[in-house]
């Protein structure tokens, strides 16, 4: 049976003068009709992506109420920076300023000005250092709107071999469509790949090429010139989108839309692969790529881009591909991404300001990501099970007077979460399906399917939906399991529900709310 919160729908009055606002409280906040919020931004989503003429559809979105106060709570709640802080300095609003922030939207949205961009290095692990530009809260909160209204005129145009930072597509999508590529069937063993690697994509996308690709009315157009204008650099005026905005992603997907039409290839973001034949000319393709982004002022990166025989091994979105001998396809961690996992559980198991108990609290959350991650890899031998790891481990938490050999092992178990894995099991995604497109069945069947155990069953009681608010996984938000009683050693079917990460945070926010049958 499916539960739902028991909220009082509250109609929502004008929050234009200053008297009703100061009466707005967290309650206010919580109170709002997220539900019909969701219903009605994806109605008018729907729409958009259906008649890709933009104009002045996606204006409606802009003038949407629901999809005001849905990017706001998505850059103040939901989103994993949302503690950062501008050039304000301002690291989290509170509900009182929320509310101010969606009036400001419904004044400005047509005519939104940005503010500067505050600068964080990010050091790469060739030596480097990437510079992180973060918006504001309220120009994050805009760039959220826009995307809202961007996002499904263009997913009508995208490649189907694009899979980066587009709703209901992940890396898994590229996993498994490589899969496909080079398995045995598709005479994968003689098959060469191109590991492209553009130079600072980012920073080099040339602003006139995303413009002119723009699907949008004039006035959300100008939002997104001044976005783009607010993250140049002095000695590229022209160029560059700034990492670490929301609508960031979008714009550089926009920018490479078509690169997928030279060969057989599949592309995440900025990161791609080419797949050629025996018969097929290397040179030739590369010079056709190099055209292909000279319009948009970037360039390859000839250090790293490089042509690997399949069976040589390729490492491609933190996973090494290679054929064997006998033609057999494998992927396992590269490894990259293995060390940087190692680096991440060694800091928690060495911390001497932690006892056994919280290390293996910190533990857990990231080991079962690495191992989700991985999931349909071939895991089997010492360093994907982690057995020296986890030996580490067990000595660290053995030597505390606390802890004896059979607690040791209690934590340990908790420590280290087990996933079940299943070699090349993954689903791909139909082509060019798109949430937008309006098929519920399938997309909530879809999204159900990416989780396990008690969280998978859990959705198909509901009938994949969501136990508070009812509505259909059709986005890309998480899904949580929710103990009904509270009580987290109470596993039984009953007292377990899957719900929406939101829906998760409104419920433990206030006492009165309750899941109920």
């Amino acid at each position: 049976m499916i539960r739902h919160i028991n909220i009082a729908a509250h109609s929502l009055a004008p929050y234009g003068d200053a008297g009703s606002l100061l009466k707005l409280n967290s309650e206010s906040w919580e109170f709002l009709p997220w539900k019909k919020f969701q219903v009605n931004l994806f109605r008018l989503q729907k729409r958009v992506y259906k008649a890709v003429r933009a104009g002045d559809l996606q204006k409606l979105i802009l003038r949407s109420q629901a999809a005001r106060f849905l990017a706001i709570r998505q850059v103040t709640q939901l989103n994993a920076g949302k503690k950062t802080a501008g050039v304000d300095g301002k690291l989290a609003l509170t509900f009182k300023e929320r509310f101010e922030l969606e009036e400001e939207l419904r004044l400005k949205a047509n005519n939104w000005k940005h503010k500067g961009l505050r600068e964080i290095p990010i050091p790469k692990k060739d030596g480097t250092k990437r510079i992180l530009k973060v918006p504001t809260i309220s120009d994050r909160a805009w760039q959220c709107l826009a995307k809202y209204a961007l996002e499904p005129a263009h997913e009508a145009t995208f490649h189907a071999q694009s899979y980066g930072f587009r709703t209901g597509r992940s890396t898994h999508d590229a996993q498994k469509k490589l899969f496909h590529n080079l398995r045995s069937q598709s005479n994968g063993i003689q098959k060469r790949v191109i590991e492209l690697d553009i130079k600072k994509c980012f920073d080099r996308i040339n602003h006139s090429s995303i413009m002119e690709n723009l699907i949008a009315p004039s006035g959300l157009k100008l939002g997104i010139f001044r976005c783009l204008k607010a993250g140049t650099n002095v000695g590229f005026p022209e160029q560059g989108t700034p990492q670490g905005g929301v609508a960031s992603p979008l714009l550089a997907n926009i920018a490479l839309n078509g690169i997928e039409d030279i060969h057989n290839s599949i592309r995440y973001a900025d990161d791609m692969v080419f797949i050629l034949k025996p018969e097929d000319d290397a040179n030739k393709i590369l010079d056709q790529v190099k055209e292909f982004l000279a319009v948009r002022g970037m360039e390859i990166s000839e250090r790293k881009t490089k042509l690997t025989a399949t069976t040589d091994g390729f490492d491609f979105l933190g996973w090494n591909f290679r054929i064997q001998k006998n033609g057999k396809f494998r992927s396992r961690p590269s490894a990259d991404n293995y060390k940087s996992f190692r680096k991440k559980a060694k800091l928690i198991i060495n911390n001497s300001n932690y006892g056994a108990t919280v290390k293996a609290q910190k533990l857990a959350p990231v080991v079962r990501g690495w191992r989700n991650y991985h999931r349909y890899c071939k895991m089997d031998g010492a360093r994907n099970s982690l057995y020296f790891m986890q030996k580490r481990a067990f000595k660290v938490f053995n030597r505390e007077k606390k802890q004896n050999r059979h607690t040791s092992k209690k934590l340990l178990k908790q420590a280290f979460p087990s996933v079940p894995y299943s070699e090349n099991k993954f689903v791909n995604v139909k082509e060019n399906k798109s949430p937008y497109d309006g098929d519920l069945v399938y997309w909530s069947m879809r999204n159900s399917k990416l989780y396990d155990n008690e969280t998978s069953k859990a959705l198909k009681r509901q009938n994949h939906s969501c136990a508070a608010c009812g509505l259909k996984l059709t986005g890309n938000e998480k899904v949580h399991l929710h103990h009904v009683d509270g009580n987290h050693h109470n596993w039984s079917h009953d007292n377990l529900v899957a719900i929406h990460k939101s829906c998760h945070q409104y419920v433990h926010m206030s006492k009165s709310s309750a899941i109920r049958s």
